[in-house]
């Protein structure tokens, strides 16, 4: 079973001028493609080769860097395309209050999840997380992701440099702010709702 690559879902302009098309082409196109078919050369005809990719980023982790680096790094992304929208959204009223309770307010989570993503050393990924009953953001570094535990992933915000560099150059806070302003609340509660981490499509 090769693991797939995912469709943006959304045409490449449509993050414009945030994220621009060019932008959108290279990071699904050169490196999310990258990382697709690095595992499906890896686990062809190996005992891997009817796993799904979140079966191979669990069994790989701490296992086999470099199998997991690129599993990891395929999921990551693929969640990614989903975390952003064109489109306005909102939480559900249910993951409105656990962001009340958590962080005083929408406001304060996104200030929060702003700073962690800002000030987070080279390369990785922000999250926002729900884990032991309460929401939190955290980061990661390189290609490790939440899922390796027993947090559920909401959103993620990815902090590579081919992520923002066409658009933002070295300014990595303007592309925090302008990606936080495109977050896909109707997605982060999909994740809330049911609780466990998101499935990567097959």
């Amino acid at each position: 079973m090769a693991i797939q690559l995912l469709a943006l879902p959304y045409p490449q302009n449509a993050l414009a001028p945030y994220l621009s098309a060019e932008t959108l082409r290279l990071h699904h196109g050169a490196h999310y493609k990258g990382y697709v078919d690095k595992v499906n050369a890896a686990i062809k005809d190996g005992p891997q080769a009817q796993a799904s990719l979140n079966q191979i980023v669990i069994e790989t982790a701490g296992k086999d860097q470099k199998l997991f680096n690129s599993a990891a790094q395929a999921w990551n992304h693929g969640f990614y395309w989903h975390s952003m929208s064109p489109q306005a959204s909102k939480p559900s009223d249910a993951l409105e209050a656990a962001i009340d309770r958590d962080f005083g307010s929408i406001a304060a989570l996104r200030a929060a999840l702003s700073a962690a993503a800002e000030e987070h050393f080279a390369s990785g990924w922000a999250w926002l997380v729900a884990a032991q009953g309460k929401l939190a953001v955290v980061t990661t570094h390189d290609a490790d992701t939440p899922i390796t535990g027993k947090a559920n992933p909401l959103l993620v915000i990815d902090l590579w440099e081919h992520a923002y560099y066409i658009d933002h150059r070295y300014k990595r806070p303007d592309y925090v702010k302008d990606v936080i302003g495109k977050l896909n609340w109707s997605f982060a509660s999909d994740n809330f709702a049911r609780g466990t981490a998101w499935i990567y499509p097959e």
